[in-house]
């Protein structure tokens, strides 16, 4: 799990390195990937079953991790199509328990070029889940702060609306924080 984290770690400052920082983070035909952490949202505060950031928590022999990064494309100003990609692992004393492969498809837009609004699509697919499979429709709102021309820390609040009333028919809120890079 470090050596994941420190790939993700490694691969996000490279691409930090080499953006060029022209001024057109947010125009159309430009790209951005970004990472999130999430907070809340599940049994053990990671986030829900479907989930394409990262986050870990362990309690009482039980470790529950999030591995993903998503990517878009800016159709014009200001509005990205992204898709994500994840992977949820659990483990009970040192034995997997559960893994799931997380998909998300949605758009972002930034107000002002400094509000990320959101909407999404996401699910999960697992022997776990049969055929109750996680769906969700992704609502999300922050505050974009560029620490350059082509990087930005994304806090924000998000809401799961799950699409799937036999998986769930709760709604998770989850407190995110996303690392953008942007190409």
């Amino acid at each position: 799990m470090k050596k994941i984290i420190l790939v993700a770690a490694l691969v996000l400052f490279s691409f930090t390195v080499n953006a060029q920082d022209d001024g057109s983070a947010l125009s159309k035909g430009s790209w951005l990937l970004e990472a999130n952490t999430g907070f809340g949202g599940g049994d053990l505060g990671v986030a829900h079953s479907a989930h394409t950031g990262f986050a870990l928590q362990a309690t009482d022999g039980f470790t529950a991790y999030s591995v993903g990064a998503e990517a878009g494309y800016f159709l014009a100003d200001n509005l990205a199509l992204k898709v994500g990609l994840g992977l949820n692992g659990q483990k009970l004393d040192g034995q997997d328990a559960v893994s799931t492969l997380t998909y998300k498809v949605g758009a972002k837009y930034y107000l002002d070029d400094k509000f990320p609004l959101q909407v999404d699509v996401t699910g999960a697919t697992g022997e776990s889940f049969g055929d109750d499979k996680p769906l969700w429709l992704g609502l999300q709102a922050g505050y974009a702060i560029f620490i350059s021309n082509s990087v930005s820390v994304e806090p924000g609040l998000r809401y799961n609306v799950s699409l799937n009333q036999d998986f769930s028919d709760k709604g998770l809120f989850e407190l995110r924080v996303g690392f953008v890079v942007h190409l």
